[in-house]
């Protein structure tokens, strides 16, 4: 082949190549991959309390990074052993303990406010993730238990210890919780 006719083809090819390059290179920009069918099916797994014990803002961040390989299934306590066999038996891997450095594994628990003990600091308000506590500064709060997830996060900031985990008192389990 002369270079007379390769100039034209190579000025061509380029011709058709900027331009593509360039569409392909939006797209990739605004088109991720859908690992948020994985991350759906994770996040459907766990919880929901919304504790941030995994050390994620939330259920939804912690199901990405699972599905993105940047985290560990063995991080949510409040979810127990029940959900680290669940999202290994999803994923594929060997399922393990809850480990203690996020939190020890939770039970079948609700928040349980001592009402003859509630001073009314609201400080408990704040630091329930599924808004399950209500009540009003200088006024007894009291627990919704079906919206309780059991992760405790309400305890630490009572400052008469009015707040316990116990035993559900009805038939229901906490939301988002899976039967074991």
């Amino acid at each position: 082949m002369s270079a007379g006719a390769v100039l034209p083809a190579i000025g061509m090819a380029t011709a058709l190549a900027l331009p593509l390059g360039a569409a392909l290179g939006w797209a990739a920009t605004r088109l991720r991959p859908d690992t948020s069918s994985l991350a759906a099916r994770i996040d459907a797994l766990l919880p929901q309390t919304q504790c941030a014990q995994c050390r994620y803002p939330g259920c939804r961040p912690y199901a990405e990074a699972i599905a993105r390989g940047e985290a560990e299934i063995d991080q949510c306590p409040p979810g127990g052993d029940a959900t680290v066999r669940a999202l290994a038996d999803l994923l594929g891997r060997e399922p393990r303990p809850v480990s203690p450095q996020f939190g020890a594994a939770a039970t079948n628990m609700v928040a349980v406010v001592d009402e003859s003990r509630c001073i009314g600091c609201a400080l408990c308000l704040p630091a329930c993730p599924v808004d399950a506590i209500v009540g009003a500064p200088r006024f007894m709060h009291t627990v919704i238990e079906a919206q309780c997830t059991g992760c405790g996060l309400c305890v630490p900031p009572c400052p008469v210890d009015c707040i316990t985990m116990a035993a559900p008192s009805s038939t229901h389990a906490p939301r988002g919780r899976r039967a074991a």
